[in-house]
């Protein structure tokens, strides 16, 4: 791991032009981990772009519009005017797969740029000239900031707000279990740098639409428990969004809510997009089900406790693979806590 740190270092230190770009739907952390390495390297003199293959969700835009970030946007894909092969480096950053990184596979065909691949999420597959991946991370911003300071770069207020981001997001505002010494170390320091805790918690919960709590209406309407009421299942149609006036964005978050039932280890949010593609599902425990390992079944992944995966439509289809196999899983545990391979790591070793 060492030697792929150093030699990260290394090849984004003598880089002249690079590319930063991250997963589809981008969250806090992937925003907030490429605005903050765009500004690192910007600070070096290196230029610096980010390429988005969907639009930012609302209550992260900020991040870029402040520092003078203006990405290059596509919509599942990559757009068209952007000439890939015009950088020298290619930084992925919050993701290791590329199911979440549409089309660009192809359009890196026939490029001689070096590929960088950084994040913390479970879920790999081999590619990349170097890859860092560090599981035990909090958020991909965690690593993202060890790199800045061995570049050399001082962690300013705009890198210490954009790495914020990143970490508050992906650690539920200190509250996840991801929420390391490691990570509060780090969230001290960004606040000692200047990050203004209360305006970032202000934009980021404190400034939602309407729209997004008639959505999250629709969603708990739907909610349903499973026998024995250890799963919830929330389902989100087109037409709800279309109704609410809502867009993609405002379903974050509505996964975590079924966890407030005492009953409930596991959540799962099934999206039916505006776009008419894949059906999205978003999978959420407490501690005894991985659900990351689940979601590969389906060729999905992430984390132990936060991950995804998508289905080919229709909605009611993919709604019931996921639920039946979920369903599954739970009553071979026999006791309520199962790991997602169906061995069960509660008291009665069950299996």
């Amino acid at each position: 791991m060492a030697d792929e740190f150093a030699t990260i270092v290394a090849e984004l230190s003598r880089s002249r032009r690079v590319l930063l770009t991250t997963h589809v739907r981008p969250d806090g952390d992937a925003l907030g981990s490429c605005a903050a390495m765009a500004l690192a390297l910007r600070r070096r003199g290196t230029a610096a772009e980010v390429l988005l293959l969907s639009p930012p969700p609302r209550k992260y835009a900020y991040i870029l519009d402040e520092n003078g970030i203006a990405p290059f946007v596509g919509r599942s894909d990559v757009p068209a005017n952007l000439d890939i092969a015009s950088f020298d480096t290619l930084a992925v950053l919050d993701t290791g797969t590329w199911q979440q990184l549409p089309h660009l596979r192809q359009r890196l065909a026939g490029c001689t740029l070096r590929v960088l691949v950084v994040d913390h999420h479970l879920t790999q597959e081999t590619w990349g000239d170097v890859r860092l991946v560090r599981p035990q991370a909090a958020a991909t911003g965690q690593i993202v900031a060890d790199l800045i300071d061995a570049m050399n770069v001082a962690i300013d207020r705009p890198i210490a707000e954009a790495l914020y981001l990143a970490l508050i997001t992906d650690t539920g505002w200190l509250q996840f279990s991801n929420t390391t010494p490691d990570a509060l170390r780090l969230t001290a320091r960004l606040l000692e740098a200047g990050a203004d805790q209360q305006r970032l918690y202000r934009l980021l919960y404190q400034s939602e639409r309407l729209s997004r709590f008639a959505l999250q209406s629709r969603a708990m309407q739907s909610l349903e428990l499973l026998p024995g009421g250890r799963v919830a299942v929330m389902t989100l149609t087109r037409r709800d969004f279309e109704q609410c006036a809502a867009d993609d964005g405002d379903t974050e978050n509505l996964i975590n809510l079924p966890l407030m039932i005492e009953s409930v280890e596991v959540s799962i949010l099934v999206v039916e997009p505006l776009d008419g593609g894949d059906i999205r599902v978003s999978l959420r425990s407490k501690s005894a089900v991985d659900v990351a390992r689940f979601a590969e079944r389906f060729g999905g992944g992430g984390h132990a406790r936060a991950a995804g995966l998508k289905l080919p439509p229709p909605l009611e289809t993919a709604r019931a693979q996921v639920v039946a196999q979920m369903n599954r899983l739970m009553e071979q545990s026999g006791c309520g806590a199962a790991s997602a391979d169906g061995a069960c790591s509660g008291p009665r070793g069950c299996r």
